[in-house]
């Protein structure tokens, strides 16, 4: 007798993302990016072990950390190395909300020579989010030669 592997719940590329005070951080992304909670577990004392929720129809899983088996966010660890870049109908109001409710700019929005509008910031929990909206269709050979061009400014 074979058996078939389970269907998987998820894209095959799912963020999981640890945070100190993740049902805080589950609230500021419903608020500034429009997050759909859909599950949560949680011990007695609150204290996450996963959530998932949706932003733009992506799922994202979520976590507190969990020192005593070297699960650690981005604050614990010195900073983030990943970056999660959103998708969004007006970059511009959505940077400013994330910033309104406690975001750090790290790039603001402006045009870029790929054909979006983007800004860069982290969020009150240490990850970072590249907040965009497209602007224009380019072809991959237009978006290296403006990237040429930049280079050679």
């Amino acid at each position: 007798m074979t058996s078939k592997p389970a269907r998987v719940p998820h894209p095959a590329l799912t963020p999981n993302l640890t945070i100190k005070g993740a049902a805080d951080a589950i609230e500021y992304y419903k608020k500034v990016f429009g997050a759909t909670e859909t599950m949560r577990l949680a011990e007695s004392g609150g204290r996450i072990g996963h959530a998932e929720m949706t932003v733009g129809g992506s799922p994202i899983m979520i976590s507190d950390e969990h020192p005593e088996i070297d699960v650690l966010g981005p604050q614990s660890r010195g900073g983030s190395t990943v970056g999660l870049h959103l998708y969004v109908e007006d970059a511009d109001e959505v940077f400013s909300r994330a910033v309104a409710e406690g975001a750090t700019v790290i790039r603001a929005v402006e045009d870029e020579f790929y054909g979006d509008r983007c800004g860069t910031l982290a969020d009150p929990f240490g990850h970072i989010w590249y907040i965009s909206t497209r602007k224009e269709e380019l072809s991959a050979a237009e978006v290296k030669q403006r990237y040429d061009d930049l280079m050679n400014q």
